[in-house]
Order: structure tokens, then C-alpha cells, then sequence
């Protein structure tokens, strides 16, 4: 995608940046277990903590949001793109904006289901670090912890 501007989120961006992250969210139900959250509530979610508390960026095509990241303390903690998007290198630039903000390292969470996320962030040089039940998510699903760089939790 040769036009993609990436910028802060902005107010009037958590609607449209919050629809991005439900259709990607559920494009694939067999990556991702399903939102457990209404599409209303995951909007205010955008508004009400991501916007004011942590720093999300978004990808835009042609105006359009097409991609969201947040960044939380040495966490990637979102990163989001919309199935339409899906493929072109927005989700590349986004983590290679990640690891430019976050020199000295990342960590990142996926689904264990999410095998496609397992191999993209693989790619980017993130490694395995462990596996847990996912008692400690939201949706009760087995994730793992992914690192890159230097973050305190890679493997030695």
C-alpha cells in the first residue's frame, strides 16, 4: 500500500478505528475466539481508554482507517488491520513503527488459535517466550507471550 499515512488517533477517529478492530477481529472465526464485548462497548473502549490513556496510532488509506496500533508501556497490545487491507504491508509498517517507538524491545500477546499472528509477527523477529491456559484473559483462551529485541522477558 504505497499511500498509507500513519497518525495518532484522534476523537473523531474511535468510531471508525473501533469498526476496524471488530471486522478483523471477526474475519477469520477460527483464528480468534469471538469479541466478548458488543460492538458499542468496544467503541467506547476506543474513546474512553485507548485515546486518552495509551498511545494507538492509525493507519489510513485514501482517508480511510484501514489499520490500528497501541502501543502500551513496552506491550504491543493492538495491532489490528481490516480484512479489506488485509496482505498489502500495513500491519508490516505498523510493527516496524512499533520497533522504531520501542527500540529496546517488545512483548506481545496472541491467541494460540491465531496462527496466522504466530507466523506474521515470527517473521518480524519476534520469538516464543511461553504458553498459558488464558485464565488470566478476558476471553478464557490459550495465548502465548511473543518478544522481540531486548525486552526483559525474552529468553536468554
Amino acid at each position: 500500500m504505497d499511500d498509507l499515512l500513519i497518525r495518532p488517533l484522534e476523537p473523531y477517529d474511535t468510531d471508525e478505528a473501533a469498526q476496524v478492530w471488530w471486522r478483523s477481529r471477526h474475519a477469520d472465526p477460527s483464528l480468534l475466539p469471538p469479541a466478548i464485548h458488543t460492538p458499542k462497548q468496544v467503541a467506547s473502549w476506543f474513546a474512553d481508554v485507548l485515546l486518552p490513556d495509551a498511545q494507538t496510532w492509525v493507519g489510513l488509506d485514501d482517508g480511510r482507517i484501514v489499520a490500528v496500533l497501541t502501543l502500551d508501556g513496552d506491550d504491543l497490545d493492538q495491532l489490528y488491520v481490516d480484512p479489506d487491507a488485509a496482505g498489502q504491508g500495513v500491519g508490516s509498517t505498523l510493527v516496524d513503527l512499533a520497533k522504531d517507538l520501542r527500540p529496546g524491545g517488545l512483548a506481545l500477546w496472541t491467541f494460540q488459535s491465531n496462527t496466522r499472528a504466530q507466523a506474521f509477527y515470527a517473521r518480524h523477529g519476534f520469538t516464543e517466550v511461553r504458553r498459558t491456559d488464558g485464565v488470566a484473559n478476558e476471553e478464557r483462551a490459550p495465548d502465548i507471550r511473543m518478544t522481540w529485541g531486548h525486552h526483559p522477558e525474552a529468553l536468554t
